[in-house]
């Protein structure tokens, strides 16, 4: 198996940075589209367990667009094949003095491009 073949490795690379400018700018649409709309689709949040492409739409369309920018630390991302990835990293948010984020999601090639098939965001103090 390849990982981390130079090519895919960069369209990865490129679908979580679309993921992390559509977040800090709350563009939902974009939002929505990279995640897979299916049943199957999975995100446990900061304060919330979300099953289901449907729940996670909700949930992003009644999120209030403030405070949303961040710094991004140790982003790490890992192909596995053509068709997998994963994607972790670390987050700051001035709003959290003294915490880090931590953000992971599993990243599948379908037809229409990545998208995240799994996602998980906490936050851990320093």
């Amino acid at each position: 198996m390849k990982i981390n073949d130079p090519a895919v490795l960069a369209e990865v690379e490129a679908a979580f940075a679309a993921y992390e400018k559509a977040l800090t700018t709350n563009d939902v649409e974009t939002l929505d589209r990279l995640f897979r709309n299916a049943p199957e689709t999975l995100r446990y949040g900061v304060g919330e367990n979300l099953y289901g492409y449907a729940e996670i739409a909700a949930f992003r369309a009644g999120r209030s667009p403030a405070g949303l920018m961040r710094m991004l630390e140790r982003t790490w991302i890992t192909t596995y094949g053509d068709d997998f990835a994963t994607a972790n990293t670390l987050f700051r948010r001035e709003s959290m003095p003294g915490k880090v984020g931590r953000q992971s999601q599993s990243w599948v090639r379908f037809p229409e491009g990545w998208r995240v098939v799994a996602a998980h965001v906490s936050i851990i103090p320093e």
